[in-house]
């Protein structure tokens, strides 16, 4: 017997999930998601959890704002605070990228975003200890700070089941189905059933260029490696904001347990690693570089020690900016290539694909989904930043 849906969500990580509740929230119930191991259990539980809007498109900041206010009201919403810490979120930078933040602190205010340019004084309080002679200017969202991707997820999930949505845990997808020279319309299992949908909606991470393929649609996603690297100061670090230093290129972000994440922000010389086949844990070079780039921004720490590492992967393009939209087949709506966009962005995601799947518009204050077609590469014509920071550029 072939199963029938409005609707399949081919990926039961953290954007899918957000799909599915979005949609759910609107009334389309008749959902189908297929993950084929367990709920987030893919590159969601690596995600470092930040949660910030400083962005250069207007676009992912908007969609950024939208997710710190659901993120904020996340117990009210779905009972579930999804982990999340309003600690705070701050970018500092060097005497080369005083424009770029002057310009995209400019754009993010015109959407109402919180953010304020701070000096010395201010972020040495915020921070005590660190040393800040290298940065020529700040700027702090007070509204920002850390959650929990695999939190968020399940979050998603007890809602969306609330609302009829049915998920399927171990049921890796083999196939997409497509006629002839026509339109997706389901999806072959690896048990040989089928599930046959109006539409198919692709959010596998970095799995998703692979299935796509099958019905002739190439993505240009690549699992582009990111390690993280686990720090003891010698003493729990205080509630503090997540940094990114961009005179630096790292970000550090304080744990729940007091210890600190160190994550590397020079993307100059990608390395890309098989999702299904990879070595889980910082690489001697990345934790030699963590020591480093650690002393020198927190020299006073009493006495640090590396704890744990482990490795994720930004499902990047070419740009390093999402594709959400609808593929060149009929049937088949595309949401991959976060670039480590994903969590912050997740709520907004939803909504996005919710509201172009029903209504072929969106609702989101500010957000033009033109800018993440899947038509933009071949275009010549990808979602950069009109500000980029220099050294920093691909992730902003």
């Amino acid at each position: 017997m072939i199963e029938t849906h409005n609707y399949v969500i081919v990926g039961g990580g953290l954007e899918g999930l957000a799909i599915a509740w979005s949609l759910a929230d609107r009334g389309e119930t008749d959902i189908v998601v297929l993950e084929r191991g367990t709920l987030c259990s893919g590159m969601t539980g690596k995600s470092s959890g930040v949660v910030r809007c400083h962005y250069g498109s207007p676009s992912l900041a908007a969609m950024a704002w939208y997710g710190v206010d659901i993120f904020t009201r996340a117990t009210e919403i779905f009972g579930d605070d999804m982990g999340f810490q309003q600690c705070g979120y701050v970018v500092g930078v060097g005497e080369d990228n005083l424009g770029p933040l002057h310009a995209n602190v400019a754009m993010m205010r015109s959407l109402d975003i919180d953010v304020q340019l701070i000096d010395h004084a201010a972020m040495g309080s915020l921070w005590p200890g660190m040393h800040l002679d290298d940065f020529a200017a700040f700027a702090y969202e007070p509204l920002g700070g850390r959650g929990e991707a695999y939190l968020a997820g399940m979050a998603f999930a007890a809602s969306a089941r609330t609302l009829g949505v049915r998920i399927r845990q171990s049921t890796p997808v083999r196939a997409l189905l497509r006629r002839p020279r026509d339109d997706v319309y389901g999806v072959a299992l690896a048990d040989g059933s089928e599930i046959h949908a109006g539409t198919v909606i692709l959010a596998a991470g970095p799995w998703t260029p692979a299935l796509a393929a099958g019905v002739g649609v190439d993505l240009d996603i690549k699992a582009q490696r990111a390690q993280l690297v686990l720090v003891d100061q010698g003493e729990p670090t205080p509630v503090v904001p997540v940094l990114s230093d961009l005179a630096g290129l790292s970000y550090l972000c304080r744990e729940p347990n007091g210890e600190l994440l160190f994550g590397n922000s020079d993307h100059s010389a990608p390395r890309y690693i098989d999702p299904d086949d990879y070595v889980n844990r910082a690489d001697e070079s990345t934790v030699d570089t963590a020591i480093r780039k650690l002393g020198h921004r927190l020299p006073e720490m009493p006495d640090p020690r590396i704890t744990g590492s482990y490795v994720g992967a930004y499902d990047v393009t070419p740009d390093y900016n999402p594709v959400i939209g609808p593929a060149p087949v009929d049937g088949l709506f595309l949401a991959a290539g976060f670039s480590g966009h994903g969590f912050k962005i997740s709520p907004a995601v939803g909504k996005l694909v919710a509201d172009l799947v029903t209504d072929g518009k969106t609702e989101l204050p500010n957000v033009d989904p033109h800018d993440f077609r899947y038509s933009r590469f071949a275009e010549n014509d990808p979602l950069v930043s009109p500000h980029p920071y220099l050294g920093a550029g691909e992730m902003r």
